[in-house]
């Protein structure tokens, strides 16, 4: 990994790169994603995810703010 943040646009069933680079971070973990093993995305949020884990907790949390509105 060169270390090189990229930056996307997530997209239903993909995403597309707007600036180059090897990673993307998880917006729950902070860890570091290899565009190769990018799997877990919001496209509301704009968000990617390490793990089906980190993806279940930030929807939890969406959904807990939601109903506490």
């Amino acid at each position: 990994m060169n270390n090189i943040k990229a930056k996307l646009k997530f997209k239903p069933n993909n995403f597309e790169v707007i600036e180059e680079g090897d990673h993307v971070v998880c917006a729950v973990s902070g860890k570091h994603i290899p565009l190769n093993q990018l799997s877990y995305w919001n496209v509301e949020m704009q968000e990617a995810y390490f793990s089906p884990k980190e993806a279940h907790q930030r929807y939890e949390e969406l959904k807990k703010n939601e109903n506490s509105d």
